[in-house]
């Protein structure tokens, strides 16, 4: 795809949906991390919820450690899958503590050894807490990349890849949520609304018109 379409369907995004997006309720890098843990197949409405009591209750990283997982659930219970979510967060603190003396690790690498957090998460952490670039791919952002040609690869890694090499640094960042939004609203998954895409007539794959 050529630099100048890519350019304008940057600025578009950019202009529809903002640069910059709301962060999940924290005051510590380990409450982030634990946030966009519960996103994961949630919405953000129902993490945005929970949140203010889940802090109040566990205000340190340890606290969260030693709590059992049945209290942690009753916190969390209306975001979805919240058990299995409940049990990784305990351990994914107890992980920080004893591997990474209670401080978050910086890299992908170390980030996806903890309880809970696969590649899009530490890679979100990464760019929400520390502004560190990178491309974040969940399933809207693999979509919507491949009908727009900017991407061809069929699985997270490669289009994140692919991603890296096309766009500019400074849209890495916000290319997630962006697409995210733009996909919940008008190229979802089922049914394209097309006719409402202001990006509609770069797309290689016009379904469901």
């Amino acid at each position: 795809m050529r630099k100048n379409v890519i350019k304008e369907i940057l600025e578009l995004l950019d202009k529809e949906y903002g640069t910059t997006k709301e962060q999940f309720l924290h005051q510590e890098d380990w409450q982030l991390l634990l946030a966009i843990m519960l996103s994961a197949q949630s919405t953000d409405k129902q993490v945005y919820e929970v949140l203010p009591n889940l802090w109040k209750r566990f205000q340190t990283i340890n606290q969260m450690a030693e709590a059992s997982i049945e209290e942690i659930e009753q916190y969390i219970k209306t975001v979805g899958l919240y058990k299995s979510k409940a049990k990784n967060m305990k351990k994914c603190c107890s992980q920080i503590i004893e591997n990474f003396h209670g401080k978050v690790p910086m890299t992908v690498d170390e980030l996806v050894t903890l309880a809970g957090v696969g590649r899009k998460s530490a890679t979100l952490f990464l760019a929400d807490a520390y502004g560190i670039p990178g491309v974040t791919v969940d399933t809207h952002v693999l979509r919507i990349s491949k009908r727009l040609g900017l991407a061809k690869g069929n699985n997270p890694v490669q289009v994140e890849k692919e991603l890296m090499e096309v766009l500019p640094k400074e849209n890495w960042n916000r290319i997630n949520f962006q697409l995210i939004y733009h996909g919940r609203a008008i190229c979802t998954a089922r049914k394209c609304h097309c006719h409402k895409c202001f990006i509609e007539k770069w797309c290689e794959k016009r379904i469901e018109k």
